[in-house]
């Protein structure tokens, strides 16, 4: 198995996830946190942080822009990092452990963002607490979807993966 074709593999499942994005789904049921960590797992360092931040910019621009884009791309930065992390630990308890600690620092970040950003909620400890509580049926969500699309993208990856190596060996 070449690199190249693990590249592809890799930005196919990318692609996928992000198409999935513009499909009606509830809040925060998205394919981010698992294309965020499948990048970084995959991909090289610079790959990991550039092309899944970018196929997420491409369809904000379908799906709008908002105030707290700063903090979702940085929150999910973060993640691709932690993708990078499982590159030499991958198994199914650090995926998962990687998914749940992407899970929480979205929220956690982008929570800290909105109250930050808007007027929803008092610039008080009290207004941030708030927010947090708010936002906990989201992180709900959140942890549902990213549990979800990190199997199906991992599960894809690798079962194409070991689907080609046989066919790269004999070739």
């Amino acid at each position: 198995m070449n690199n190249r074709s693990t590249l592809t593999i890799t930005l196919i499942c990318i692609a996928l996830g992000a198409a999935s994005r513009l499909l009606p789904h509830p809040p925060n049921v998205t394919p981010l946190t698992a294309m965020a960590l499948l990048g970084g797992a995959y991909l090289s360092t610079g790959q990991a942080l550039v092309l899944p931040l970018a196929i997420l910019f491409v369809s904000d621009l379908v799906l709008g822009l908002h105030s707290t884009i700063p903090f979702v791309y940085a929150s999910f930065l973060v993640v691709a990092l932690m993708g990078q992390w499982l590159k030499t630990r991958q198994s199914g308890a650090t995926t998962l452990a990687a998914c749940l600690g992407g899970s929480i620092l979205f929220y956690a970040v982008t929570n800290f963002g909105v109250w930050m950003t808007s007027s929803m909620y008092p610039h008080t400890g009290s207004g941030l607490f708030s927010c947090y509580a708010a936002g906990l049926p989201f992180l709900r969500n959140s942890l549902v979807g990213d549990i979800g699309y990190t199997a199906v993208l991992f599960s894809l990856e690798r079962f194409t993966l070991s689907k080609l190596a046989p066919a790269a060996a004999t070739a």
